[in-house]
């Protein structure tokens, strides 16, 4: 199994109000994300996607899982995800850190 961590801050929408607005679409896009990964026979159980937001601000975790390298090259050919990654990289400013994280130990 393979994981990853996205860190990103949510950047786009120029009021507050504006954000509030902005933010409500952007979790409805994280949500179309989601159900696309698993309406897909080719990655439903291969690949795990869970999305976090720091309470306090606009700082975003995504935890990524794929069962393998195929998994994770078919999840990468999906035009959903190719929008999912622009769409991405628009609310942050472009400024998205990927990193390869290795997991430990976890609860059953």
């Amino acid at each position: 199994m393979k994981h990853f961590m996205i860190k990103y801050e949510f950047r786009n929408g120029a009021t507050e109000a504006s954000t509030d607005a902005s933010t409500d679409a952007w979790h409805q896009e994280i949500g179309r994300f989601i159900k696309a990964i698993d309406a897909d026979p080719e990655l439903k159980g291969r690949i795990g996607y869970r999305v976090l937001k720091n309470r306090d601000d606009g700082h975003y975790f995504h935890l990524a899982s794929a069962a393998d390298d195929a998994a994770q090259k078919t999840l990468q050919s999906r035009d959903f995800f190719k929008h999912y990654q622009a769409m991405t990289r628009q609310v942050s400013g472009g400024e998205v850190t990927v990193t390869p994280i290795e997991l430990i130990d976890q609860t059953a």
